[in-house]
């Protein structure tokens, strides 16, 4: 899975890379070392305006733990971090969303754990690792609208976008750590995996990509990280790696 990961790129540095790119200004892009489950996070996709009729490339914040649109209420979105590549574009929760609500999401790496086995001198305890590529990934994502209809329908308040994150096995240095990591688009696949009018599900999953194909860079780092109110660039430091996992 993914359930940790790093977002320091602002939207000037995603227009070096994608291209031309809408936001709004009000809305803060914070760099965050420990992204969790329920934060904000940006994401780029691409929507029609309603009153223009053109497809504009966007980037905005969405909630990270994707509910359906026909949830009850949006308490289960933290359990919907991720979707599995293998059944995403069947399962009820995502399918829609993989047909027509795709984004990518910019991460600098992201963080799993392992347990160390506890010793005469400790107790066991997760250390955590953090896995990058030495670039952006842009993670490939679905985003989602839910609307809470005790609420008027022009209230933006009644409305929540939220997003999940597409993964797969992992190989390679990844699955020295954990057996799941998140699947990335390449720069020059984006525009067609943001388009909406793109629905085929082999075309979909062929856009797919381990990031590096599988061989990241690994590094332990402090267990500071394991608190989800930690955050701050001295997060990524090196640490010891008592497992010998790390590169």
């Amino acid at each position: 899975m993914c359930g940790r990961f790093v977002s320091t790129t602002t939207p000037q540095d995603l227009v070096g890379l994608l291209g031309e790119l809408r936001w709004d200004p009000a809305e803060a892009f914070a760099p965050s070392w420990n992204v969790a489950p329920t934060d904000p996070v940006p994401a780029v996709l691409e929507r029609v305006d309603r009153e223009t009729g053109e497809l504009l490339r966007q980037i905005r914040p969405l909630r990270w733990g994707l509910v359906p649109s026909w949830s009850k209420d949006p308490s289960g979105g933290a359990r919907m971090i991720n979707a599995r590549s293998e059944t995403v574009h069947e399962k009820p929760a995502f399918r829609k969303a993989f047909a027509a609500r795709r984004c990518v999401i910019p991460a600098d790496g992201y963080f799993e754990w392992r347990e160390v086995p506890a010793e005469a001198d400790r107790k066991k305890y997760k250390q955590p690792y953090f896995l990058s590529t030495g670039s952006v990934m842009l993670m490939a994502g679905l985003y989602e609208f839910w609307r809470d209809r005790t609420r008027p329908e022009d209230d933006p308040t009644a409305w929540l976008a939220t997003t999940t994150i597409i993964t797969t096995d992992a190989t390679d240095t990844a699955g020295r750590v954990h057996d799941r990591m998140p699947l990335t688009i390449a720069a020059d696949d984006v525009p067609t995996w943001l388009a909406p009018d793109l629905t085929d599900p082999a075309e979909l999953h062929h856009l797919l990509r381990r990031p590096a194909d599988g061989a990241l860079r690994v590094r332990a780092v402090s267990t500071a990280v394991n608190s989800v109110r930690a955050n701050g660039p001295d997060l990524l430091a090196a640490a010891p790696d008592p497992l010998g996992l790390a590169d």
